[in-house]
């Protein structure tokens, strides 16, 4: 398997993520519970990625694949969270979690979280 992004650059992705879900509700036109469980994630991702050991981290406390291991189950939470939080009526904010979780996964499917890249 070819995993092509490394820790420098899964940083910046995981800046950027805590960016759209902090703005997600306001563009894709969402409130309530799912606005507030949408800036409760970015505010946990902020919180993973500054305590995590990798280029961009800046507490350095969770290991990288440690950091990969919460991700890989957030996306899946992502996924699924407008059924388990019954909110799976509310289109735009349903589209969001789902969009939002297979993009996570796919940036976990794409990242060397053991280092063998070490050039990114």
């Amino acid at each position: 398997m070819h995993r092509s992004i490394g820790a420098l650059y899964h940083g910046m992705i995981d800046y950027l993520l805590v960016l759209i879900l902090v703005i997600g509700p306001g563009v894709a036109g969402f409130r309530g519970r799912q606005a507030v469980l949408c800036y409760t994630l970015a505010a946990i991702h902020f919180a993973l990625t500054i305590l995590t050991r990798f280029p961009l981290g800046v507490l350095k406390h969770v290991g990288f694949p440690m950091h990969g291991a919460i991700e890989l189950v957030v996306g899946f939470l992502m996924i699924v969270s407008p059924w388990i939080s019954n909110f799976a009526r509310g289109v735009l904010s349903r589209n969001f979690f789902v969009a939002i979780g297979l993009l996570i996964l796919l940036i976990w499917f794409l990242t060397d979280y053991r280092g063998l890249r070490r050039t990114s």
